[in-house]
């Protein structure tokens, strides 16, 4: 059995409506890193992460209500790239993926290894979001919890024009 250190983690959070663990919309709709027609699942390394992109994704402004999250498992041993932003001119740019797009396409094709970590925009690059190609040889490795529903905080969707409480004098409260 592999050690924690042995494990790559992450955490998808995606619509109860569609299997979780599945890579069928980056197939239809490709992505960042890899063109359509490539079946990789999307996660992050950190939930908290894994929060922002949907974020970002959804863009409702409004608590979704058929979010649901796994935490994913897979052993290093099959393989993990990745991708510095230093790397790809451009890998934040806001419509042009043509660049992110060469370099996630190769990985997927090549399969040497089952996992590319790339930045994540929404975290200006501080934090990776994880792809992993559903492909390959050794996907079946690839372990992942039950899904639960993600509990939003709904201080996140607190509206712009409710009357904003004054912070406390040197108040740092998280």
């Amino acid at each position: 059995m592999a050690s924690p250190s042995d494990l790559i983690r992450a955490f998808r959070i995606a619509d109860q409506r569609h299997p979780i663990f599945d890579g069928t919309g980056t197939f239809m709709l490709g992505s960042r890193w890899v063109s359509r027609g490539k079946m990789v699942i999307h996660a992050s390394e950190s939930y908290a992460a894994s929060l922002l992109e949907m974020l970002v994704h959804t863009n409702t402004g409004r608590i979704p209500k058929t979010q649901q999250w796994i935490e994913i498992t897979c052993p290093e041993k099959f393989g993990v790239a990745e991708i510095r932003a230093a790397e790809v001119a451009n890998w934040n740019s806001a419509g042009d993926f043509r660049g992110t797009r060469v370099h996630g396409d190769k990985w997927y094709e090549e399969k040497k290894a089952l996992i590319l970590l790339v930045p994540s925009v929404v975290t200006a690059g501080v934090e990776r979001n994880v792809l992993i190609n559903q492909n390959h040889p050794e996907f079946r490795h690839v372990k992942a919890t039950e899904p639960k529903a993600v509990d939003w905080d709904s201080r996140l969707f607190a509206s712009a024009s409710r009357p904003k409480t004054p912070a406390a004098p040197h108040s740092h409260r998280r």
